[in-house]
This record gives structure tokens, C-alpha cells and sequence, in this order.
């Protein structure tokens, strides 16, 4: 009898264990079934402003200096002056009607070609707040 009953208990321990293995196996899966949606959601979300992101408006004028703005104060012409004053730390900026624009750029062809185009009339294209534009480019007009 004991021997059944032993057979009995390793059966019943064995079960357990089986159902144990599956329960665990399930739990996994659920888990893996909660992660994967909510990872590619994670990613859409992620990668949805970059295309969504404005690509910015486009700025006709001239460039000058924010020091300056539309009247240069140093003798001599718009593009030396413009040229003095960004050297001494002032900023390069838009002239556009009436309007003066901060230009914001870090990028070293966009600031090449605002020196090359001192004086001159550009297209900046960027965003704009608070009447500074952060520049993403900037080509000579025709």
C-alpha cells in the first residue's frame, strides 16, 4: 500500500510540477504579449514628431548684424560692418522689411555662407520665436 501511495505522490508532485512549468510558461507569455505592443507603440510615438516636426517657414531679406540691424553704424558698406560686428560677438541677422531677425546657427555652412552673403540677399529657412530664427538653411537669392 505504501507503494501506491508513494506512486500516488510522485504522480500528484509531478503534476504539480507540470502545471507549475505552465503556469510560468503563460505568465511569459503574457508578459511578452503586454511588452511587444507597447514597445512599438514606444517606437511610433518616438519616431511620429520627426515627421511631424514643422520643416520651417523660408525668410527672404538681407543679411546684417543684430547689433546693427537694417542701419550699419561703421563707415564703409553693409558687408564690412556686418563682417566687424559678428566678429566682435555680434550675431548675424535677417533684415526683412522692417523687421529684424536674430539668426540662431551653429551649423559652419550655414555661417559661411551668411559671411559670404554679408550685405546681400539671402533665403533662411528655419523656425521662428520671439523674432529670432533658429536657421536650418540658407541659400543666396537669385
Amino acid at each position: 500500500m505504501s507503494s501506491s501511495l508513494s506512486g500516488t505522490n510522485r504522480v500528484s508532485n509531478e503534476q504539480r510540477l507540470i502545471h507549475k512549468e505552465k503556469k510560468l510558461m503563460n505568465s511569459r507569455t503574457q508578459k511578452l504579449g503586454y511588452a511587444l505592443p507597447l514597445l512599438i507603440l514606444g517606437a511610433a510615438l518616438a519616431i511620429s514628431p520627426a515627421f511631424a516636426a514643422p520643416k520651417g517657414k523660408t525668410f527672404a531679406g538681407t543679411v546684417s548684424d543684430a547689433m546693427c540691424g537694417a542701419k550699419h553704424m561703421m563707415p564703409g558698406d553693409a558687408a564690412s560692418c556686418t563682417r566687424d560686428c559678428v566678429g566682435k560677438g555680434s550675431k548675424y541677422a535677417l533684415v526683412v522689411g522692417d523687421k529684424v531677425y536674430t539668426l540662431d546657427t551653429s551649423d559652419k555652412a550655414a555661417l559661411a555662407t551668411l559671411d559670404k552673403q554679408a550685405g546681400a540677399q539671402v533665403k533662411v529657412t528655419g523656425t521662428e520665436k520671439d523674432n529670432t530664427i533658429t536657421v536650418t538653411s540658407v541659400v543666396a537669392a537669385p
